[in-house]
């Protein structure tokens, strides 16, 4: 067919309208006056024919399948007759086909004749008696150690509370916490060995008008379980509770009317050993106080006031939460800023000693943060010499703070 450049016409052919007859078939129903079309299925309809019992009229049974290949099922056709010993119910036979199911009861059994019998067999060892017949019996051995009798104990006295847990250890420490007007006591516990040596001190403290409760003897069992057998406790531990709470403003109006103010600052020193040291010696050189970071700082108790021995007791220790904004204050005051630092190139005797001075002590290692040395109005070291050019930040402090107190 040519190519052409018009379009296809429609065709104006209507579509034939469908017949009312229902009686025909879906394939002989005529469509107006076409005629039927032919149908083409080749496939041979092995359907077997059935009778309506309503009309008369046979009808085909159905199609054969050609996925499965199975003919479909007549019930009147008759059945084939099976073979012998097979039975004859429509039932035993596979749906779609005459094959018979099978019977596995009817099966004949094989002979298999006069097999010879195996080795092991009884009559091979004849009236032999078994093993466990001939077999002596053996006496039984006890293999158990022996053991001694245990001694009858006296039951376990049930333990007593020996009162309130000891915070303060340390014969200097409980000393001086006895004798600040400042602290509450809860108990104090000695030895009997301390007893007449802390005798002194009792009196002292009765003339100072001193409230105090009674004190308590103990045992070395007593005593240790107490306040731990690791515990350097010097025979004497006491409970009390904790200081009143000091603020930088504090320290502050303490150095307003000296002609040397020096107030130490601790960043993040966090082994109670160092820092109970640089207490004494801030004690014993005369600074104003210490300040401590809240979060990285040990409290006032235990392995710190022990190492202070007894400088906790009067030297203001103000635990702040920023110091960088605690430097601010210092500097409005009029202190001058100085960190120690062992990578300087600027010793402690080239400074001028000011009057006012915060002395900045960096952690174990690390040092001071970046925060801290910015705010630093001069960094220094200490004039060391080698081979041992660095010193313990509890010793750098002792040194410093004689340089600047002196």
């Amino acid at each position: 067919m040519k190519k052409t450049g018009k379009p296809p016409q429609k065709s104006s052919r209507k579509p034939a309208a469908r017949s009312s007859d229902r009686s025909a078939g879906p394939r002989e129903r005529s469509s107006g006056d076409k005629p039927a079309r032919a149908r083409t299925d080749s496939r041979p309809d092995s359907r077997p024919a059935r009778s309506d019992a309503r009309t008369g009229e046979k009808k085909p049974a159905g199609k054969f399948n050609a996925r499965t290949g199975k003919k479909p099922f007549d019930r009147d056709a008759k059945a084939k007759p099976a073979h012998a010993g097979a039975r004859t119910s429509a039932r035993t036979t596979e749906r779609g086909t005459d094959r018979p199911k099978r019977d596995f009861a009817d099966r004949p059994k094989k002979d298999f004749g006069d097999r010879p019998k195996r080795a092991y067999a009884k009559k091979d060892f004849g009236d032999a008696p078994r093993r466990s017949e001939t077999r002596e019996a053996r006496p039984v051995r006890d293999v158990r150690p022996t053991r001694a009798p245990r001694e009858e104990r006296a039951p376990r006295e049930p333990k007593v509370s020996l009162g309130p847990r000891a915070n303060l250890f340390g014969l200097h420490a409980v000393r001086e916490a006895w004798l600040n007007p400042k602290r509450s006591i809860h108990a104090i516990y000695l030895t009997e060995a301390n007893e007449s040596q802390f005798e002194p001190v009792m009196e002292k403290a009765q003339r100072k008008g001193l409230i105090r409760p009674q004190v308590k003897i103990l045992d070395k069992e007593d005593f240790e379980r107490l306040v731990g057998r690791d515990t350097v406790h010097q025979g004497a531990a006491m409970s009390a509770a904790p200081q009143e709470e000091c603020y930088i403003q504090d320290i502050i109006s303490i150095g307003a009317d000296k002609e040397k103010s020096v107030i130490v600052m601790l960043d993040q020193v966090t082994d109670p050993h160092n820092v109970g040291a640089i207490l004494r010696s801030a004690c014993a050189f005369g600074a104003d106080g210490v300040v401590m970071q809240k979060r990285h700082a040990p409290d006032l108790d235990g392995i710190v006031a022990k190492t202070a021995s007894g400088a906790a007791e009067h030297i203001p220790v103000a635990y702040e939460t920023n110091l960088s904004r605690t430097l601010e204050e210092l500097t409005e005051a009029g202190y001058t800023i100085i960190g120690l630092d062992e990578h300087s190139e600027t010793s402690l005797s080239e400074v001028e000693v000011p009057a006012k001075a915060v002395l900045i002590l960096g952690a174990e290692g690390d040092g001071m943060r970046r925060l801290i040395r910015d705010h630093c109005d001069v960094l220094v070291t200490l004039p060391t010499r080698l081979p041992i050019a660095s010193l313990n930040v509890s010793n750098a402090a002792a040194v410093a703070l004689y340089a600047l107190l002196n």
